[in-house]
């Protein structure tokens, strides 16, 4: 698995469990699926994604967007 594809399933992954904890609990919870897709959006621009970050220096293969 790259580190793109890593990103995104982290990401996929988070914005459910906010979504569920969101409907289960308090609806304040939307706020993390708001941070995560925030920073989808500027790491689209700028290239800068702290999740690449980490996984690049736990040695995962880098893919197109985040070499």
């Amino acid at each position: 698995m790259s580190i793109d594809r890593a990103v995104m399933a982290f990401a996929g992954l988070v914005v459910l469990l906010s979504l569920g904890l969101a409907v289960t609990f308090s609806h304040n919870w939307l706020w993390l699926t708001a941070f995560v897709g925030a920073n989808l959006f500027q790491a689209s621009f700028t290239g800068f994604c702290p999740l690449a970050i980490i996984l690049k220096k736990i040695g995962i293969k880098p893919g197109a967007a985040f070499g």
